[in-house]
């Protein structure tokens, strides 16, 4: 095969050239042990090719909010009762655990005088608890007026892809990962974020990794998962707000018995009884 433009190589190009790469080197003795596994995991795009991450946004979507629509959830805002104080936009920030104070900041920085900045004092002092003391009576509906400005969308992708989806896909694929995986270790961080907690996700992958490895240690790579997922509905029984684990039953678990590593569609899942189909 013969890459003959000279115009800078895009994700795929790259990958492309890797697989290239590795088998040429593979036919000529240059590394030997490489296994077809390790060939499909190097051709295979990641979450982060933008057709993935689509699908990734629509599944985390189906769990939180009960719909593939995930662009509607800018708007979305309640209190679902879980200690965590108002929980809102297209990933779940909370009023409680700092995200969604890290939100109204960037937002704020990048548009100062913006609806939501007076609340700022307040989100710093309810941080670390589900009080609502200086965010009502106005919040939500302040909440849903900021959701239409383009600029607060763009600051929830942002900071929704800071905090959990590149940290999720950069592990993932240290571990030798396919796409499933590193979307399971991101709804993973979007529910248990990534704390000293025994629950968080650091530690559900720590609790993984006592009964697998992962393929970048020589591991199996479904074999891993099931450790993993393993690990993540015990973390989410801990939790009676978390305590329903069909997001992982009935979804991840589909796809994994499947075979299905590289979260290819069609897909079809069910999520709290819900069934969902993505072509």
């Amino acid at each position: 095969m013969v890459f003959a433009d000279r115009t800078p190589a895009s994700p795929a190009h790259l990958s492309r050239r890797a697989v290239v790469a590795a088998l040429g080197a593979v036919a000529s003795g240059a590394l030997l042990g490489v296994t077809p596994a390790a060939v499909a995991r190097a051709a295979a795009p990641g979450l982060d090719d933008p057709a993935k991450k689509e699908i990734a946004m629509k599944l985390v979507s189906s769990a939180e909010n009960s719909s593939l629509d995930w662009k509607a959830q800018y708007k979305y805002i309640e209190d679902i009762g879980d200690g965590r104080g108002y929980t809102a936009g297209i990933i779940g920030f909370c009023s409680g655990t700092g995200d969604m104070l890290d939100l109204v900041e960037l937002y704020t920085a990048r548009k100062p005088g913006n609806v939501l900045a007076r609340y700022l004092p307040a989100l710093r002092e309810v941080d670390g608890s589900d009080s609502h003391e200086g965010l009502d009576p106005n919040f939500p509906r302040d909440w849903r007026k900021a959701a239409q400005d383009t600029a607060f969308q763009q600051a929830q992708n942002d900071e929704r892809d800071r905090v959990y989806f590149n940290p999720a896909v950069a592990q993932g694929k240290t571990d030798g990962l396919r796409a499933l995986g590193q979307f399971a270790y991101y709804d993973a961080l979007v529910m248990h974020g990534d704390g000293d907690d025994p629950t968080s996700f650091r530690n559900i992958r720590k609790r993984a990794l006592r009964t697998a490895k992962p393929p970048a240690q020589g591991g199996d790579e479904t074999a891993y998962l099931n450790a993993f997922l393993d690990a993540r509905v015990w973390a989410m029984k801990q939790e009676e707000a978390h305590s329903d684990t069909s997001r992982v039953d009935t979804e991840q678990r589909v796809f994994l018995r499947k075979g299905n590593l590289d979260l290819n569609t069609p897909l079809d899942w069910k999520v709290y009884g819900d069934g969902y189909h993505i072509g």
